[in-house]
């Protein structure tokens, strides 16, 4: 296996379109700590994230064939994921537990900020994004993309990407204010 670790995405991909499925194996151990983040960052919750990466291997995996250029392998999967990611966000948002809403509730606003609550914090400033304006912060401000890798990744023009993050920052900087 680790001969075929060094091989590049599009000979995996033609491996693995001509039969040879266990080299499919090699393109997920590849990118599946660096994209399970990103699942993270995009869901909020690792459980999800680890939903939509499992659902999403299986997807690129029966879709493979439709992958244009293996070459970009991971771009092409990362599109897949975000997109799961945005689904299963928008399945579980509504599921709150009233627990956890009349827990932050009763919070002291005196209280000393724990990394758990600055955590929670930012996870509910970025969820206030939209989705795309999530997926473009995560990208530049989490995973350190330039705009122009995003715009290769998501097929948006430089320009879009910069308006997004801009507003996405501004967002979260207004709604983190009270904790800096």
């Amino acid at each position: 296996m680790t001969e075929r670790a060094n091989l590049p995405d599009q000979v995996l991909v033609r491996h693995v379109l001509s039969g040879n499925v266990e080299d499919y194996a090699v393109l997920v151990e590849r990118y599946r700590t660096q994209l399970a983040r990103y699942a993270v960052s995009l869901c909020g919750d690792s459980d999800i994230a680890a939903d939509a990466m499992q659902e999403s291997f299986v997807r690129a995996f029966d879709s493979l064939a439709s992958c244009r250029d293996p070459a970009k392998f991971r771009s092409w999967f990362t599109r897949i994921l975000t997109n799961q990611c945005h689904n299963m966000r928008t399945r579980t948002r509504t599921h709150v537990a009233l627990d956890d809403v009349d827990a932050a509730a009763n919070e002291s606003a005196d209280t000393r900020l724990t990394s758990n609550e600055i955590g929670r914090a930012i996870e509910e400033a970025l969820d206030t994004l939209t989705p795309e304006q999530r997926e473009a912060f995560v990208l530049k401000h989490i995973e350190g993309y330039s705009y122009s890798e995003m715009a290769g990744l998501l097929d948006s023009a430089v320009d879009a990407l910069k308006m997004r993050v801009y507003r996405a920052r501004e967002i979260v900087k207004e709604r983190l204010q009270d904790f800096v």
